[in-house]
């Protein structure tokens, strides 16, 4: 026989951002909690609210499986003393299971005797199981947590009711002095308390009393909604999946309306609208077909139509409030120039150990300088990063970023076009800021990628430089989000970065500039070298490529980034090839053996005249064909290269004893070796690979 069984937790009302990642949290525990009890069930049925997490499980067995143990205890010679007479041993097991020694039998195992009690045991009643759900509920956890009354146990909000029903029998717990029962309430406002008589009431039980505690059905309604809205006045309205989710944990029971403002507002760049009506009042925009934003809003009312002009006439009070304010700001903040916002700067602090923003601006545009010309911007594009790069923070000062932080970058944009910037300019000052997440928008355009590599690695070296380094889960300072953002860049515009000789080059340069007066980036370079490299990692995890390929193509710490990135492609292409592995193997033996030489790779030259067979002459000559030409050449051709030389190496290896007695020759044939690895390096570590 099968049940049903409703568990809802009544609270007040929670965060919007809370909600759906608590009931996905109630439901795992719970699943986890059946499982675990071996409690057999069909599915569990979501439900939440601003006020409440409920779930409702259906096909819930009555009971757990009867379960039959059998039970080894002491071999027969410990469980039975010479007159066949049972040991304390033996009695012990058997009391130890509840039974008597009459209930033991005998099994040989191997050969050997032992004592085995058969025991049935039976299923506990779900009735009796399901109270350990208290625990559950009691063990969640959330982002923010406070206490009530005189208790010391912490919640995202204080518990006002319990419902525990199971069929139509209150299964018994409490939290606190709250006691599970089979009454819910309706919706605040439009509702009243409601007595359940079974578990499967629920749903329709709150639709009565103005509640639709089906999540996705409530986003469905909404949408409807807005759709019908729109298709009645022939708008187009973003359906934001962000502000959806938002809206939808707000309300129970919702009404959707629209609202207007002047279309005077309408002279301020549709950003600070949109993020007025967006982010402050969490209201959906329209557009004209044609895309011009409208004197438009669309909200979202926890309740039904009664009194909505009443409504909408107050949201509109409040929204043209904002939208004042913000002309307001809009306007005073074009009376000054772009050169009084950057003088500005200088009294604004980055961080108290490391500088001024103004004197980050001073480090980055150096920085960007020295990128452009290493990434091969053009001159056009170097003089617009120049210009970029000298007053890409101006817009923090501004009255309507201090007003409205998301927008910074973009009134730097807006504004620097007003004041008559070129448009590459403006561009790149809205997209220094991008990626601003691990999946979130890169830059299009050349100067605002660097600018914005330029930025986030000055934000890097300078917060290594004081110390001040992310460790576990602690990064105030967003330097894994920045630095992964620079990995993507890279990625996406296929530019060459050494990060070793970029870091070397960068210091010095601000040295002679005068700019590291308080900031030492040689005391953590190695830890900026393996915290970009791992987040070099994490862009090929997120790739789903191998883990063994990931350590073989990072494994060289001095290599550019770029070709980490052509490397792991050029070895997941041949990867599958009949050769792949005896050429693998054939240079990692090469490399193993150039380990026990330390010669200066900079100063290797093989001596012909030390040969002493054709192996050695061959090999030879075809890796110096391969060496001098290597600079120009594609890693997917020094693969190809490196493939060739397979046979001769196996015939070197045949016919020479690497470790020769002369040490003339041993070191010319180790010379040899380290040459070809220091080729096969720029692939990677191909110790790394594992090979099948």
């Amino acid at each position: 026989m099968s049940h049903d069984f409703l568990l809802e937790i009544g609270l007040e009302e929670m965060p919007a951002h809370v909600v759906s990642p608590s009931i996905d949290q109630l439901a795992q525990r719970t699943q986890d909690f059946l499982n675990d009890q071996k409690l057999e069930f069909q599915s569990i049925q979501p439900y939440s609210t601003p006020r409440r997490l409920a779930l409702l499980i259906s096909g819930l067995a009555d009971k757990q499986a009867d379960v039959h143990e059998s039970l080894r205890g002491p071999a027969k010679q410990i469980a039975q003393d010479d007159t066949g007479n049972w040991t304390k041993a033996a009695q012990g097991f058997a009391r130890g299971q509840g039974a008597t020694p009459d209930d033991l039998t005998f099994k040989e195992i191997k050969g050997k005797e032992y004592v085995f009690l058969e025991k049935n045991v039976p299923g506990k009643a779900a009735a009796t199981i399901l109270p350990g759900l208290k625990e559950i509920i009691m063990a969640m956890t959330f982002p923010t947590r406070m206490h009530w009354a005189n208790y010391d146990f912490e919640y995202i909000r204080p518990i006002h009711w319990l419902v525990a029903l199971l069929d139509d029998q209150v299964i018994p717990f409490e939290i606190l002095d709250i006691q599970t029962g089979r009454t819910t309430q309706g919706h605040r406002f439009l509702g009243e308390a409601v007595t359940l008589k079974t578990a499967d009431d629920y749903e329709q039980a709150l639709k009565d009393q103005f509640v639709i505690a089906n999540a996705d059905d409530r986003k469905e309604l909404i949408v409807d909604q807005i759709q019908e809205l729109a298709s009645d006045h022939n708008w187009q309205v973003d359906l934001d999946e962000d502000l959806l989710e938002e809206v939808n944990n707000l309300v129970e029971y919702p009404t959707t309306f629209s609202g207007n403002f002047d279309k005077k507002y309408l002279q301020m760049p549709d950003e600070v609208l949109i993020t007025s009506m967006k982010d402050n009042q969490r209201y959906f925009y329209a557009r004209s077909q044609s895309g011009e934003l409208l004197p438009i809003f669309i909200g979202v009312r926890n309740g039904n139509r009664v009194h909505l002009d009443n409504i909408i006439a107050g949201n509109e009070k409040v929204l043209v409030a904002r939208l004042e304010d913000a002309q307001f700001f809009y306007e005073e903040d074009q009376k000054k120039s772009i050169a009084d916002y950057v003088g500005q700067l200088k009294n604004v602090s980055f961080h108290d150990k490391i500088g001024s923003m103004y004197d980050k601006m001073q480090r980055t545009s150096h920085i960007a300088q020295f990128l452009g010309v290493e990434f091969g911007l053009s001159t056009d594009e170097l003089a617009d990063l120049k210009r970029a790069a000298a007053i890409y923070k101006f817009d923090l000062v501004t009255q309507m970023v201090g007003e409205f932080p998301e927008l910074q970058g973009i009134m730097g944009e807006k504004y620097a076009l007003l004041k008559g910037e070129k448009p590459s300019v403006a561009t790149a000052i809205r997209e220094h800021y991008m990626p601003t997440s691990a999946t979130g928008k890169l830059p299009t355009t050349n100067v605002g990628a660097v600018l914005s590599i330029a930025d986030k690695l000055d934000s890097i070296l300078s917060f290594f430089a004081v110390a001040l380094i992310p460790s576990g889960s602690n990064d105030p300072y967003a330097l894994r989000r920045q630095a992964f953002g620079i990995v993507r860049i890279l990625e996406a515009k296929k530019w060459h970065f050494p990060l070793a000789k970029f870091q070397s080059e960068i210091k010095r340069g601000l040295v002679k500039a005068g700019m590291l007066a308080n900031l030492d980036l040689d005391a953590h370079r190695s830890e900026v070298t393996h915290f970009m490299l791992d987040r070099v990692k994490q862009w090929f995890s997120n790739q789903n490529i191998d883990h063994d390929l990931i350590d073989t193509v990072v494994a060289n710490r001095q290599q550019d980034i770029a070709d980490m990135f052509n490397a792991a492609q050029v070895l997941s292409n041949h990867r599958d090839d009949a050769d792949f592995k005896n050429t693998v193997e054939a240079l990692t033996r090469v490399m193993r053996l150039a380990e026990k030489a330390d010669f200066d790779i900079s100063a290797l030259d093989v001596d012909p005249k030390l040969f002493q067979n054709d192996t050695e002459k061959n090999l030879y000559v075809a890796v110096e064909k391969i060496r001098h030409t290597a600079a120009d050449k594609s890693l997917e051709t020094i693969y190809q290269e490196l493939e060739s030389l397979r046979p001769l190496i196996n015939d070197y290896f045949e016919a020479n004893m690497i470790m020769d007695k002369d040490p003339k020759i041993k070191a010319n044939r180790l010379k040899q070796l380290m040459i070809i690895t220091h080729l096969a390096m720029t692939l990677g570590n191909l110790n790394e690979l594992i090979v099948k």
